[in-house]
């Protein structure tokens, strides 16, 4: 069976993901390529400065993958990363949070890089990595991924052709470059020539402003981001931003009961829903809809081709739950470091898995079941705790939801749940982040949401609310520091209700 084609409508340039700057430079040199709130620089300026550092670059012999210092201007930081892609090097970007045996773990990856044979890319200069991203790996360590530039030029161009003019404008990434998702939308208007505005840190007045004043039309946003700024118009009462044309969601589970208000605020957008990963860019994508149901993540893009397989490596029939694996152009080099991982995408041949699992109906709809890797065994039947998080979600209470399993000789795995109350009062001086659900009357309030709506397996037995909520680099659920509280919570909790 043949994957799907990669086209070939793009220029050698356009394969290139700073490929298209000198081209826009000539064509557009007074428009604005970067806005960083603190400076605006046009395209001429940017294509010189990238060129001017790119010779130094060569000049200095620099490694042929760069640790880039991500405690710099995003304006810095983004032409820094351009002239290292102009000078036929790879540039690696962490994050400026990082501790210092965090920054020199991935120094040293990166080092290693350098007596590590490359995969024959039959001179391909579209295939030759460009980018090293770092996601949270179960060990711990930050985990590094390696893309080539077709990964996210083909990324780029399936954007414009699915969603049209509003992809090819001004392109707002409201968060830090170090998460591949604002970087994504960043360089995405460096390729189509339509610019970027950033937020090194987000603020959703600030962010609501600036798409307003600026009338930008795309947005690249993550749900906690777009929370944020649906909770501040309400309460300031803030007039609809009409100007925005297209919306991104990506990063995470969109909680579809906010799409009405979401909609409201931005009248005139397409919002659109992306289902993929940092080893996979983007695999399925659906415009959001109140009345989907949590778990259908949509459709595969144009260039992207699925199966569902079962743990022997068959494709199973259309509406089977299995592994979900996808063939495209969009997929990454490989990982970098050699911890290991059991979070770890599986490969077979041109075939990759991230390891979720979900179903495949006739009509080409995915459903996203879960993790593979987050599936509990609770009375011999399989638990995706997704499921759960995502129905106690619905309630007007819950703002986040994180369930476990937790050992139990009789059940094999008891399920608890911690909790991110919308109205949860500040944590006290020294209290524990985790602390047993105290509101009683909710707890049974949820307990019969649950048993109403799901089997009861899958009902959790016991509920904590955690404050403050933790979330990863990325603004997802931190759902192994909940674990890992969830375990120290054990000596003092009742296992036996």
């Amino acid at each position: 069976m043949s994957g799907p084609e990669v086209t070939h409508s793009l220029a050698p340039w356009q394969r290139l993901v700073h490929g298209p700057l000198a081209h826009w430079a000539q064509q557009r040199p007074d428009a604005i390529a970067i806005d960083d709130g603190q400076q605006r620089i046009r395209f001429a300026d940017l294509h010189a400065a990238v060129q001017q550092r790119a010779q130094a670059l060569e000049a200095q012999n620099a490694p042929h993958t760069r640790l880039l210092d991500a405690s710099q201007s995003p304006a810095a930081l983004i032409t820094d990363f351009l002239a290292t892609n102009a000078s036929g090097r790879c540039a690696a970007l962490g994050d400026k949070a990082w501790s210092l045996a965090q920054q020199a773990q991935a120094q040293q990856w990166i080092d290693a890089l350098a007596t590590t044979p490359r995969a024959d890319d039959h001179g391909d200069a579209a295939l030759q990595p460009f980018y090293i991203g770092f996601t949270s790996g179960s060990t711990g360590l930050p985990k590094g991924f390696r893309r080539h530039h077709q990964s996210w030029s083909e990324s780029f161009r399936v954007c414009i052709d699915s969603f049209g003019q509003a992809a090819n404008g001004c392109v707002m990434a409201p968060g830090s470059l170090s998460h591949s998702l604002f970087l994504f939308g960043a360089l995405q208007g460096i390729w189509t020539g339509g610019g970027m505005q950033l937020q090194p840190r987000f603020s959703a007045s600030q962010c609501l402003a600036s798409l307003r004043e600026q009338a930008t039309p795309c947005l690249v946003a993550v749900p906690s981001q777009l929370l944020l700024m649906l909770q501040l118009a309400e309460r300031r009462a803030i007039a609809p931003v009409e100007s925005l044309e297209l919306l991104m969601i990506s990063g995470a589970r969109w909680m579809r009961q906010h799409t009405p208000a979401l909609q409201a605020l931005f009248p005139n957008a397409r919002i659109v829903e992306f289902y993929g990963a940092s080893e996979s860019s983007f695999i399925a994508w659906m415009d959001a809809n109140a009345d989907a149901l949590p778990q259908v993540v949509g459709r595969a893009l144009s260039n992207v081709q699925l199966q569902i397989r079962d743990n022997h490596m068959q494709p199973l029939p259309s509406g089977n739950v299995g592994t979900i694996w996808l063939r495209s152009p969009m997929l990454f080099i490989d990982y970098v470091g050699a911890q290991a991982d059991a979070t770890a995408a599986l490969r077979d041949g041109d075939w990759l898995s991230v390891r979720d699992m979900g179903s495949l109906d006739a009509q080409g709809l995915l459903t996203l079941v879960g993790r593979e890797k987050r599936m509990i065994v609770t009375q011999g039947k399989n638990l995706f705790p997704e499921e759960v998080e995502a129905l106690l979600c619905e309630h007007p209470r819950v703002a986040a939801a994180s369930v476990h399993g937790v050992d139990d000789a009789l059940r094999g795995k008891q399920v608890w749940v911690a909790l991110q109350l919308r109205d949860a009062a500040a944590p006290l001086p020294g209290q524990p982040p985790l602390q047993p659900l105290a509101d009683a009357a909710l707890a049974r309030e949820l307990a019969d949401w649950c048993r109403s709506q799901l089997e009861a397996h899958k009902c959790p037995r016991r509920w904590f609310s955690a404050t403050p909520w933790p979330q990863t680099a990325s603004g997802k659920t931190d759902h192994p520091r909940l674990a890992q509280w969830l375990a120290d919570a054990l000596p003092s909790a009742d296992k036996t209700a």
